[in-house]
């Protein structure tokens, strides 16, 4: 089957995951051009991604969908003038900056069936593999998540897909506190930092009723900070994941722990080359890189898997990957986190009209 073909709009560091997993990727995704606001920015962008640009949306080559990849406030613009024009959407979370344009962007295009948001955490490796191993019922009802590792929509994002919560109401808790962290890395590598700054920090309740609940956890800089480990907790009613470790009930005598168990080639002796082969649980697989040979890092996996689901969905040969009324659902917790911890007082979310 012919590559999928897609375009970007934008030109920042997001957009740039796109481009970078079809350049190696070339046979599942053809990039067919990135829209730049300036034709200077253009011809920095074609020749450090090797992609052809454009200015405007209208002028991409006949792409299958196109990922709209730009500052908050222009995506539900850059995502509306698609859909009107009938083009398929992934849109970069989220899709609208405040709850207020979340329900404007709603009214425009919910009913179009066109867009999809780019939440790729639960297909990062390790999250998919613990989404099987709970969709098979290892750990009986998923009851409660508690979740350190990434912010807001995206840690939201993968609770509710865990807890298999919908749009009901939701009762948010938190608190910032703040406290010395030495911040060694950032996005752009080591800091050369040696003494501890102020980080503030979020820890969150959420209350999604019926006996499910979330713990939210997260520091400042904690994407790129190695003083902050990744942390993941799913109970259920009969045992929990505690990061890579499973504890089941098996019978009236028997509690099991076993462990997911990463497949990886390119090691000591291994000539293969290094990459990601599978992750399995009890001698099952339960995440299986489909991009095998192309040696890409989790979050690269990531979004290979998210670009593959939406082709399959656009070719009508897949379910939809992740739509748009759960992105805006994940970013409306997300808000409620953030205006719970500014003011210190419980926040409720109501049924908004994407879940009706």
């Amino acid at each position: 089957m012919a590559p999928i073909r897609f375009g970007v709009i934008g030109s920042g560091w997001r957009a740039e995951f796109f481009v970078r997993v079809a350049r190696l990727l070339p046979e599942r995704f053809t990039c067919v051009g990135v829209v730049t606001r300036s034709a200077e920015r253009g011809q920095q962008v074609e020749r450090e991604w090797s992609v052809p640009t454009v200015r405007t949306a209208a002028a991409l080559d006949r792409p299958d969908f196109v990922v709209v990849a730009t500052p908050w406030p222009v995506t539900p613009e850059a995502t509306a003038e698609l859909v009107s024009r009938g083009v398929p959407v992934l849109a970069e979370t989220p899709p609208a900056p405040d709850a207020d344009g979340l329900r404007a962007l709603w009214q425009q295009v919910g009913d179009s069936g066109l867009v999809q948001v780019a939440e790729h955490s639960p297909f990062m490796p390790a999250h998919a593999a613990r989404i099987a191993a709970v969709e098979d019922g290892i750990i009986g009802t998923p009851t409660s998540v508690q979740i350190s590792s990434t912010h807001l929509y995206h840690a939201v994002g993968l609770v509710r897909r865990l807890l298999r919560v919908g749009f009901d109401e939701v009762s948010v808790r938190a608190v910032t506190t703040t406290a010395p962290l030495l911040d060694p890395v950032a996005r752009d590598g080591f800091t050369g930092a040696i003494e501890p700054r102020d980080a503030w920090n979020i820890l969150a309740t959420l209350d999604f009723g019926d006996g499910r609940s979330a713990l939210y956890d997260f520091t400042d800089n904690q994407w790129h900070n190695p003083l902050r480990t990744n942390r993941i907790v799913v109970r259920g009613s009969h045992g929990e994941i505690v990061d890579d470790a499973v504890t089941r009930w098996v019978d009236e005598r028997t509690v099991l722990t076993s462990t997911f168990n990463r497949r990886v080639s390119g090691l000591e002796q291994n000539l293969d080359g290094f990459d990601l082969e599978h992750i399995s649980l009890d001698g099952r697989v339960r995440y299986r890189n489909e991009f095998h040979g192309a040696r890409l890092a989790d979050d690269d996996l990531a979004v290979a898997g998210l670009m593959a689901a939406t082709a399959a969905w656009v070719r009508d040969e897949g379910p939809a990957p992740y739509p748009l009324a759960d992105g805006c659902q994940d970013h409306l917790l997300g808000l409620a986190i953030e205006e719970a911890a500014r003011t210190g007082e419980p926040v409720r979310t109501v049924v908004e009209p994407w879940g009706r």
